[in-house]
């Protein structure tokens, strides 16, 4: 069943129009209660990040799942994964994110998990959607939900980062600079960060509502590379305004990105014999990890582009680490969703263990040079059928061999072709780019 609202990640779109509006989530809080409601009260969760609309989004779906019949504690603003803990470990029926990550402050969404901290099954997103098309009815007096705001959800999220490496690790000589992205981290991240003994410098932490991922945070990480510079830290640690995305800066000012992230915890965790099953990561992901992991004798796996599906496959296959080079990285021995800080806190672990910095580090991998070029057309076209672009595929596959790799796929929202090519050559990986991309304009029309 196709569904009308919920994407891959929620429900998401500009603040004011459909249906990011708030007679929409007053109607989505109602629809989201009578499906999580049973016997007698249930309660759901409710966080938000730092935009200024999630004032006004808060209120209207607490006034939708009071009327409903459900009861509401208020999270305030709380990172993603930290109401995914929440939810998890208070057994509360659901927990639902006002939030839209990494986008700027006039977007925003929801979304929502299960009782288990994982996002919802697609029939329960779609027996939501089926109420939200249904006349809206209020409980009798007597069964209307009641609100609370729960005033120790930060530290409750704080400790269990926290204890999710163990005490033997000292870190009171490390330098860390963090970027809160004036989101929903700004509270909890340098908290964590200095409590387990590193010395930190914050950046990115002064939400006024309106500057959440305004030139900080995961997405835009040049403040971090100046400050990390400027402070001679070891490293710097950027999240996106949900805190569910993650880059690093090495010493030296270097961007070390999801791929080589997620490289680093591998390996951390095969050579403890704590690695289990393969690595998920995406159609994007770094030929060069894929090719250092084998080295290490642990498969990559690659899921369609967006962390639930990263997280469907990694299920699958009783895989315990996936993510995205866009810093989604989830590790599931520790949580069970996409978390920055947790991700960090197993960097700075291996780190210690090892005595090495994040640049050593991340030199058992050895990124290939990436070109994405996005292509837009007339119409939305699956390139897959067109077989001259199939046959112009087959012929840069054939020059690039085992040393590289070809990827042209359609977006899935809007009129684009996705031109990726990857190889060990950046000049020719450049010119195999824009001959594809040429390809595909003279083919389907730009």
């Amino acid at each position: 069943m196709a569904r009308k609202y919920f994407g891959t990640d929620g429900i998401r779109g500009k603040v004011g129009e459909p249906p990011i509006t708030a007679d929409f989530l007053l109607k989505l809080g109602w629809a989201a209660g009578q499906v999580f409601a049973n016997e007698g009260h249930d309660v759901v969760l409710v966080g938000k990040d730092t935009r200024i609309s999630g004032y006004m989004f808060e209120s209207a779906l607490e006034a939708g799942l009071t009327a409903a019949g459900v009861d509401t504690h208020l999270l305030g603003p709380m990172p993603t994964p930290g109401v995914a803990y929440l939810t998890r470990t208070l057994r509360a029926q659901a927990g639902i994110v006002i939030s839209a990550s990494h986008n700027p402050y006039y977007d925003n969404g929801v979304k929502f998990f299960s009782v288990q901290g994982t996002k919802l099954p697609d029939e329960i997103e779609e027996k939501i959607e089926h109420y939200i098309d249904s006349p809206m009815t209020t409980v009798e007096s007597a069964k209307l939900g009641k609100a609370k705001r729960m005033t120790d959800a930060a530290g409750r999220y704080i400790e269990f980062c926290k204890a999710c490496i163990p005490t033997r690790f000292d870190f009171s000589g490390l330098k860390v600079v963090v970027d809160c992205a004036h989101g929903a981290t700004y509270h909890i991240a340098p908290h964590v960060f200095s409590e387990v003994g590193a010395q930190v410098t914050v950046i990115g932490a002064n939400p006024d509502g309106l500057n959440i991922n305004d030139g900080y945070g995961a997405t835009q990480p040049g403040h971090l590379v100046a400050a990390v510079l400027a402070n001679q830290a070891d490293i710097g640690i950027a999240l996106d305004g949900d805190g569910d995305r993650l880059i690093m800066v090495d010493h030296k000012g270097e961007i070390v990105d999801g791929d080589e992230i997620i490289y680093i915890i591998a390996k951390a965790k095969f050579e403890i014999e704590q690695m289990s099953g393969p690595v998920v990561g995406t159609l994007m992901t770094n030929l060069g990890m894929e090719i250092a992991l084998k080295q290490l004798g642990i498969p990559l796996l690659r899921a369609n582009v967006g962390d639930r599906y990263v997280l469907e496959m990694m299920s699958e296959h009783q895989s315990i680490l996936g993510g995205e080079n866009s810093g989604h990285i989830i590790c599931l021995d520790r949580t069970t969703t996409g978390d920055g800080i947790i991700a960090a806190l197993q960097v700075m672990a291996e780190m210690y263990d090892k005595g090495k910095s994040l640049h050593e580090l991340k030199s058992g991998m050895q990124k290939y040079p990436q070109i994405l070029i996005n292509v837009k057309i007339a119409k939305k076209t699956n390139p897959d059928d067109n077989e001259t672009l199939q046959k112009a595929v087959r012929d840069i596959e054939q020059k690039l061999g085992d040393k590289g790799r070809v990827l042209l796929r359609a977006s899935g929202t809007e009129p684009l072709i996705r031109v990726m090519i990857e190889g060990e050559q950046d000049a020719l990986v450049r010119q195999y780019a824009q001959e594809l991309a040429d390809a595909v304009r003279q083919s389907l029309g730009a």
